[in-house]
């Protein structure tokens, strides 16, 4: 802009030069100088003109750039959402169709009677080796019971694993449920109600509100921190009070109080029977179980049994009974049990009038190494000295001499219970028949989650007794066994 001006000024003195040539007078002269100084302002006031209108041409071109890119994003917002309504822009009839197709299924479920229903269920083929037996072999939906004449005994290395499970649920509107689950040869009635299929089949109903409600059926036996369901257990065996110092099921009905943090179940029936057909059983029985949730990762729970079993007399009721809890946080998980019972017709070598009793306890551990790697510990022990040993889940193995030439009962020689054995140079003979011995067992495992619905579990065990009742396949007797066991849970 400045060389502009100083470029004019320049001109116009230089076309100036001439004219003050050939200037006549002073008097001119200053005429010319006042005409030149005239015709400067004048440019001068022109450049200053163009330069303002430039600047202003400049601002209004750079507004003109602003609102050019407003306008192009408002025009890309535009289309947006444009496209956005394009996509959530529903066809009526489409939707309509979809309604309709969706009540009708609706429908058909409920007249089908599908409505609050659940199946579930699991199979869990198993191997297992046992030393004393000397036996090795899968098992799968063999017998825990010597059923029709099929040899199969119960046992800690034939109990509930090894099965298959189908579970229907169904819960009515107003609360009622319903619930029935199969589980051939393997379920809590089949050892006693030969042949049965079913291992659970209950309804509850609410009584004016969902925490007061009637039970009734057959229930499967709620002790300990431990299930029948292999799918519910993280090792394949179970611990010893579960095998031997607990019930199977009972049949009959109660009520069910949850208030709060408690949940109460009380029933009067029958003690692993589903109707009594002798005398010899005393009903009814008295069945309950208190659960607590102290809170987000602790519990605890207690339950008992008293009932008369297999004894026409009131001494020989059985009485069994136990307090559990658990602590779960993280990756690590912690059970415990301890129980007590006492029945005569338990007592290996009881006299008239006395009963065989024990305690015991059993403790879980378990760590998640990965979420899908977990390893487990567990140890079990059962004091059962008590006129020559018995817990209300072991039989007899037999009838022995003693070291005086009588009669005693053996052992139970597959679970270890009883009194102990000693070989006199010819034979097996009960020590002591007043005696029992103690048990123990410790089970190391683990559990690999392979894929969803899929567990890989193994575990070794040793068992072990204070005397010699461990039968081998041989007839002789020794104070401890080994069992591996493998096994594969598919659940859904």
């Amino acid at each position: 802009m400045h060389l502009l001006k100083k470029v004019v000024i320049a001109i116009a003195i230089a076309n100036a030069f001439p004219a003050l040539a050939m200037a006549q007078s002073t008097k001119e002269l200053k005429a010319e100088l006042e005409a030149l100084k005239s015709h400067v302002k004048r440019l001068e006031a022109m450049i200053e003109k163009v330069g303002s209108q430039a600047q202003q041409a400049n601002t209004q071109a750079q507004a003109a750039t602003t609102q050019a890119a407003q306008a192009s994003t408002k025009a890309v917002e535009a289309t947006a959402k444009a496209d956005k309504a394009s996509e959530n822009t529903i066809d009526v009839a489409e939707f309509n169709r979809i309604r309709i197709k969706t009540e009708a299924m609706e429908d058909a479920q409920e007249a089908n009677g599908f409505k609050g229903v659940k199946i579930s269920g699991y199979v869990d083929p198993t191997y297992i080796y046992n030393r004393n037996a000397k036996t090795s072999s899968f098992m799968f939906f063999n017998n825990n019971s010597s059923i029709n004449g099929s040899g199969e005994s119960f046992g800690y290395d034939n109990t509930f694993f090894g099965s298959g499970m189908l579970n229907f649920e169904k819960e009515l509107e107003g609360g009622t449920k319903f619930k029935l689950t199969m589980m051939p040869s393997k379920g809590a009635g089949s050892g006693y109600n030969f042949g049965s299929l079913v291992h659970e089949a209950t309804v509850v109903l609410p009584v004016g509100d969902l925490s007061t409600r009637v039970i009734a059926g057959q229930w499967a036996d709620w002790t300990g921190y431990e299930y029948i369901p292999s799918n519910a257990n993280k090792l394949i065996t179970h611990n010893l009070l579960f095998d031997f110092s607990a019930a199977n099921f009972y049949t009959g009905a109660g009520m069910e109080f949850i208030r709060g943090q408690w949940d109460t179940k009380v029933m009067v029936g029958n003690l692993n029977r589903s109707r009594i057909d002798t005398a010899k059983q005393e009903t009814p029985g008295l069945f309950y179980r208190v659960d607590y949730a102290k809170g987000e990762f602790n519990g605890f729970g207690f339950s008992g049994i008293h009932s008369g079993f297999d004894d026409s007399s009131q001494f020989g009721r059985t009485d069994l009974m136990e307090v559990d809890g658990y602590f779960t946080r993280g990756d690590w998980n912690v059970q415990g049990q301890l129980s007590y019972g006492r029945q005569k017709a338990t007592a290996y070598n009881g006299y008239a009038g006395e009963r065989s009793h024990w305690w015991g306890l059993s403790t879980l551990a378990s760590f998640k190494v990965t979420p899908r790697f977990e390893t487990i510990a567990r140890f079990d022990y059962i004091n059962n000295k008590s006129n020559g040993g018995g817990v209300f889940g072991s039989t007899f193995g037999g009838v022995c001499k003693d070291t005086a030439g009588n009669d005693a009962n053996c052992p139970d020689g597959r679970n270890g219970f009883g009194s102990g054995m000693v070989f006199d140079g010819t034979e097996w003979v009960v020590a002591d028949p007043s005696v029992g011995s103690n048990r123990y067992a410790l089970s190391l495992g683990l559990n690999y989650a392979l894929m969803p619905g899929v567990n890989v579990k193994g575990e070794y065990r040793y068992d072990r007794s204070s005397a010699n009742v461990f039968k081998t396949s041989d007839d002789n007797y020794r104070r401890d066994n080994h069992v591996l066991g493998v096994s594969t849970v598919v659940s859904f």
